[in-house]
């Protein structure tokens, strides 16, 4: 497959699953035998499923947006925003009713139009401080 059908598939997971909920668009683009090194995600077509619920039961109007999008072969790269109101269980805490907006960084490996690798660095601790779930660390000697 070309780079330019791995950015549009690459989109199209990002547009249509993440941000729609469609869970379906796993199955079209996402290898069942996946590699996933995102700490806490599952591999696979049904790590992706699962991922898409966990983020939309989290968080009512949850979006998630590409940036910035590069590909080389079959790597693609992209700087992703991700946004929502915290309206369910996120981590284990209680919903917050807060809003948030953080960068996702994501590298996906194709092969024949599937996803069969996925590396993704959430901005969890902005989350985190930005839910009132955790504060801001404080510069050392700052007091």
């Amino acid at each position: 497959m070309s780079t330019e059908s791995n950015i549009a598939a690459f989109r199209k997971l990002i547009e249509v699953g993440f941000t729609k909920g469609d869970l379906s668009v796993a199955d079209e683009l996402v290898s069942p035998d996946a590699l996933e090194h995102q700490r806490g995600s599952k591999p696979g077509i049904e790590g992706v499923k699962a991922t898409i619920a966990i983020l939309h039961e989290g968080f009512s109007d949850f979006e998630l947006t590409v940036i910035k999008i590069a590909a080389d072969g079959d790597t693609v790269w992209a700087l992703n925003r991700a946004r929502g109101v915290n309206t369910g269980s996120v981590m284990g805490f209680p919903p917050t009713g807060k809003s948030f907006e953080i960068d996702v960084f994501d590298v996906a490996r194709f092969e024949d139009g599937k996803i069969v690798e996925h590396w993704g660095v959430p901005d969890q601790l902005g989350l985190l401080i930005q839910l009132g779930l955790m504060q801001r660390p404080q510069p050392v000697g700052a007091r």
